[in-house]
């Protein structure tokens, strides 16, 4: 592709880095902020600025905030006995959206993959034992993928908590296998939190 501007090239060439965007869906990005005021590229630049170097995760639950603790862990209506644990903020903001869950996340930052190197070492497991060994925590619902990274880590998640007293459920199958739940419809989502069954039988399916 030939472009009349180094300039040009440039701002193609980066937004050509982002996840699902082309050289040709880059262009045309780059048209129309070419077509708008300066003001306004110049408040989306400082918008995805201040976001990188601004943006700090829950020291708590991992989620992603604007303070140290996010505003999910601080909220006082919230269920503090039930912990809702998933792969990344995407997930949350998933199952936020089906307004069918209050309470509180663990996000692991990943999944258990041994194909990709990924051990539980490098996922934020000893921080929800943590949790655990608070005491506060009576339910944990393991809303991970329904895919054999996901199964792996759930496996692996329900041996580490086995020695304390709690509830451990999983989101019931009404997601395909091998499917990602910020990309399920939010009923068939909340249905699935509603359903939740305990992890025996989850087992046994």
């Amino acid at each position: 592709m030939q472009f009349p501007s180094k300039l040009i090239e440039d701002a193609v060439n980066a937004f050509a880095t982002l996840p699902g965007i082309g050289k040709k869906t880059a262009l045309r990005l780059v048209m129309h902020l070419l077509q708008q005021e300066p003001v306004g590229t110049k408040n989306l630049s400082e918008a995805i600025l201040k976001m990188r170097t601004e943006i700090k995760f829950c020291k708590t639950c991992h989620n992603v905030s604007d303070e140290d603790i996010c505003s999910i862990c601080t909220n006082s209506y919230r269920d503090k006995s039930v912990v809702c644990v998933v792969e990344n903020f995407r997930d949350i903001i998933a199952i936020e959206n089906t307004r069918h869950y209050n309470g509180l996340y663990h996000v692991l930052e990943g999944l258990i993959s041994p194909m990709d190197g990924i051990g539980p070492e490098q996922l934020n497991i000893q921080s929800l034992l943590k949790r655990v060994e608070e005491g506060t925590v009576k339910e944990i619902i393991m809303a991970l993928n329904p895919t054999i990274d996901g199964d792996t880590t759930i496996f692996y998640l329900s041996k580490m908590l086995s020695k304390h007293e709690l509830k451990i459920t999983s989101i019931a199958r009404g997601i395909a296998f091998g499917g990602e739940l910020e990309y399920v419809d939010e009923i068939t989502l909340a249905r699935s939190i509603q359903s939740r069954l305990p992890y025996e039988n989850y087992l046994s399916k």
